[in-house]
């Protein structure tokens, strides 16, 4: 709360260093620069984020809840490593939630979201092409959020987001697949033709087949030890 008399709007300097010290780290997970199991000592981690000792533990914390770091008793806050059953488990939870709302999407979907959904189709192609791993995963969400949205899941939705810190790991991990940026713009493609067909069958049967085959390449790569 702000003290009396504050601005309301006013953006707190801690805050802010907060949020991009948080996005940062988990950009630093994502993208493999902190490896699974490397130790996350929190006075270099201050003095890498350039912040203090407090928003470093906050930040901790908060990666904690997202299933990106995990803390032992005795090492203290690592970057937690993600087993090939994990992930197939949050694969295996994201084809039937993914399968359902774009099966409801098909049967609701309205022009204006049908246009959202194309939107970010197109838009995940371009980050595709530019390279630029942050932007899929920014605009794969936005579609996901648009798809659930649609649907009327609410509740599917909260529980994919609560996810989202692990998904997100695993689609950097995959999209970096060599070739799968034509494969995914595909997958993608085949979940908004069947939508905008109101084929709920054809939708899910899409959003379905795309979860398998990115589970097939995380499953590769976390074999090979590349996660």
């Amino acid at each position: 709360m702000s003290p009396p008399g504050a601005d309301p709007l006013k953006v707190e300097r801690a805050t802010t260093l907060r949020v991009l010290a948080l996005d940062r780290m988990r950009e630093a997970i994502w993208s493999g620069h902190l490896r699974p199991g490397e130790r996350l000592v929190e006075r270099t981690l201050c003095e890498r984020l350039d912040v203090s000792r407090s928003i470093v533990r906050e930040v901790l914390r908060h990666l904690e809840t997202e299933g990106l770091v995990e803390t032992g008793a005795r090492q203290g806050p690592v970057v937690a490593t993600l087993t090939v059953d994990q992930a197939m488990q949050i694969y295996e939870i994201r084809g039937l939630l993914e399968g359902r709302a774009a099966a409801a999407c098909a049967t609701r979907a309205t022009e204006a979201t049908l246009g959202r959904l194309e939107a970010a189709r197109d838009a995940i192609r371009e980050a595709f092409a530019l390279g630029d791993t942050r932007a899929v995963l920014e605009r794969t969400t936005a579609f996901y959020a648009a798809m659930f949205d649609e649907a009327g899941l609410s509740v599917a939705w909260e529980v994919v987001r609560a996810l989202n810190g692990r998904i997100n790991r695993l689609r950097a991990m995959t999209i970096a697949t060599p070739g799968r940026a034509a494969d995914a713009g595909d997958e993608m493609a085949r979940i908004v033709d069947a939508v905008r067909a109101r084929d709920p069958r054809a939708a899910s049967a899409a959003s379905e087949a795309h979860v398998r085959r990115v589970a097939e390449l995380a499953r590769a790569r976390l074999e090979r030890g590349e996660g």
